[in-house]
């Protein structure tokens, strides 16, 4: 084959990788877990925040492997009802997730929320690394300085992620699904009056 076609050839793959590229990276997504009680709740407040590109319900933190609704239920698996996000990092930050999430759950209180009580329900962040580590204790520290806790302490729990155990088909997106029975369950849980009165004009924003 000539040597012109072939350089010709060489220079449009080089180009073409060039333009690949970009498209490759801004695919790129990472994972943020947090617990905060229902994970009903969770997934209805999260779905909607900008970068946000999924969301599942399941349950991690326990040693059962692929638990099921009612065995955590039993509090007997050490698992916690929880929410795994996956986000696009040219869009949103781990940060902003951690400001959304603190804003959308009573800190103060340990293993329940609101009108959910048991471990299972308990708050906790679940890090990936050591960035997601540092950035959560920052944040945490971050709300016990600001005073907007009136010297309460937070119990939420940061540590390592572990395995994720995606819940029912029945329970992923029930507020869309539900949305009659999830709407009466949140109004008699009582979750935005007490976050109103835990933050005030920030609560669930």
């Amino acid at each position: 084959m000539p040597l012109f076609p072939r350089t010709l050839l060489t220079v449009f793959l080089g180009l073409a990788s060039l333009a690949i590229t970009p498209a490759i990276a801004a695919d790129k997504t990472e994972i943020a877990t947090f617990a905060g009680g229902c994970f009903w709740s969770m997934q209805r407040h999260f779905d909607p925040v900008p970068g946000v590109v999924s969301t599942r319900v399941g349950y991690t933190g326990g040693a059962e492997v692929n638990p099921s609704y009612d065995q955590v239920s039993s509090e007997t698996t050490g698992h916690a009802e929880a929410l795994e996000v996956t986000y696009d990092p040219s869009k949103t930050s781990y940060a902003r997730l951690l400001d959304v999430y603190w804003h959308y759950i009573d800190p103060t209180t340990k293993d329940g929320q609101f009108c959910d009580f048991g471990r299972s329900y308990r708050t906790a962040i679940f890090t990936h690394d050591d960035m997601q580590m540092k950035e959560a204790l920052a944040s945490k520290e971050a709300i016990e300085k600001s005073g907007v806790l009136k010297g309460e302490k937070i119990v939420t729990e940061i540590v390592p992620a572990g395995p994720f155990y995606a819940a029912e088909t029945y329970h992923q997106a029930f507020y869309k699904k539900n949305p009659v029975r999830y709407m009466t369950y949140n109004l008699g849980c009582g979750r935005e009056a007490a976050l109103r009165h835990i933050w005030g004009d920030k609560a669930g924003k």
